[in-house]
């Protein structure tokens, strides 16, 4: 079975772990909107695409040792390079080598024996903006929470400078070629929708015949969530995608302890 899975954050890498036990045809399609901490860092200084969401996802999909995956995830702890992960440096690396974001993927992928692939939703420099219900504009990913929160506004609508911008073609032939399409779990307004206000992204899942699930949060987030009920997420993303994106949704039940 073909699976292509929507997100951004830990959410997708979590889902990826256990997705790899059912089936090697995975493609995940991640959001490249974030501009905070080490990706925000590589971003800034290399001009690359943020390989944070990225790594994640590869490490999630790779077949190596423990140790390997610890090496991809490490963080400085001191020095110029405090708060820095390797594995961001090892992407920024890999993308002067390769001559690109997409090949660097692609060839560290082959290095970690991953099952399946992990693709960047578009190779365009997208710079994500949120407008509040009281009309204060946000641009930047990293600043949309604490924005929102300091002005006690609820997020009315996201979307992406520039407005043109492109779909990876492969993340196309992912959703084209799907048996199932995976939307989540991750935050609503900066990992999930991040992808799906991409034009093509949406008319793509929507014209799918795969069936799309919807993995919805455990709990609200502060800054994005607070106080939405299920309902209010798939409105929400239907108010940004359309409709037709999702068939079913998969909510957790019982109630999350202290």
């Amino acid at each position: 079975m073909k699976i292509t899975a929507f997100g951004g954050g830990t959410g997708l890498s979590t889902l990826l772990r256990g997705l790899k036990n059912y089936t090697e045809d995975i493609s995940a399609i991640v959001t490249v909107a974030d501009d905070g901490g080490s990706s925000g860092r590589i971003r800034q200084d290399f001009g690359i695409l943020p390989p944070g969401d990225i790594r994640n996802c590869i490490v999630a999909l790779a077949n190596v040792e423990p140790l390997m995956e610890q090496v991809m995830q490490y963080r400085f702890k001191e020095g110029g390079l405090k708060g820095q992960s390797l594995g961001n440096l090892f992407i920024a690396a890999m993308t002067d080598l390769c001559n690109g974001f997409e090949q660097a993927v692609k060839e560290i992928s082959n290095v970690l024996a991953v099952t399946g692939r992990v693709l960047p939703v578009s190779l365009d420099n997208i710079s994500l903006c949120a407008r509040l219900e009281n009309g204060t504009v946000i641009q930047g990913e990293s600043q949309i929470p604490r924005v929102q929160m300091e002005q006690n506004s609820p997020i009315s609508e996201i979307s992406l400078l520039p407005s043109d911008a492109k779909a990876l073609p492969e993340a196309m032939e992912a959703i084209a070629e799907a048996d199932g399409i995976i939307i989540g779990p991750g935050s609503l307004y900066t990992s999930i929708l991040p992808n799906l206000i991409l034009p093509e992204i949406s008319d793509g899942i929507r014209k799918s015949r795969a069936k799309k699930v919807y993995v919805a949060n455990v709990m609200t987030q502060p800054g994005e969530t607070s106080g939405y009920t299920l309902g209010d997420h798939v409105r929400a993303i239907a108010r940004h995608g359309g409709d037709g994106l999702m068939d079913a949704v998969i909510v957790n039940g019982t109630k999350p302890p202290a």
